[in-house]
């Protein structure tokens, strides 16, 4: 009987793991499709609604609510997420199997969470406050830069890891040496 329990709510929170972001997106792409637009030009590559928003013709309430609860949301996944990592080190430390466990597991998981909330976090300051003095290959490249370090770097925290491939990685650097 536990195991069809374990698996309705393994479902329940995958769904609500997709479901909330999905409708999340879904507010912003709805509020910003149903402005009326003065302006044409969006400066990064890619699209984002608070740009969008920005060359409406009029404010609306929808226009400002949801990007304040948008970011609000994520601030508190943001500080429940930090209120672990504090909670899960406070407890390994009582240990030394327990370091040891969260020094294999929980280290290249922070590294990587703090590889995409500082991209996301630049990504977005630059997009409010960035200089418009730089040249556009300058911007765009800027604008990439989230979209490509977190991708890139994730493999090679996990991949450093893995024995082999740390291996590997050791014998290539040393026969260069």
């Amino acid at each position: 009987m536990e195991a069809p329990v374990a698996f309705a709510y393994t479902a329940y929170a995958q769904s609500r793991a997709w479901l909330t972001p999905f409708f999340l997106i879904l507010m912003g792409t709805v509020t910003t499709s149903t402005s009326r637009l003065c302006g044409s030009h969006i400066p990064k590559i890619y699209c984002v609604n608070w740009l969008m928003g920005k060359l409406a013709c009029s404010s609306s309430v929808a226009n400002i609510a949801v990007p304040a609860f948008n970011y609000t949301f994520y601030f508190g996944h943001c500080t429940f997420v930090c209120w672990s990592y504090i909670y899960m080190v406070r407890t390994c430390l009582k240990s030394k199997e327990n370091r040891s466990k969260f020094m294999q597991t929980c280290v290249p998981h922070l590294f990587s969470l703090i590889v995409v909330v500082g991209s996301l976090l630049f990504d977005l300051l630059y997009m409010r406050f960035g200089s418009k003095e730089l040249t556009q290959g300058v911007q765009n490249l800027m604008a990439m830069e989230f979209l490509l370090v977190p991708p890139i770097v994730n493999p090679l925290i996990y991949g450093f890891k893995l024995t082999q491939i740390r291996n590997r990685i050791q014998n290539v650097m040393c026969s260069k040496n």
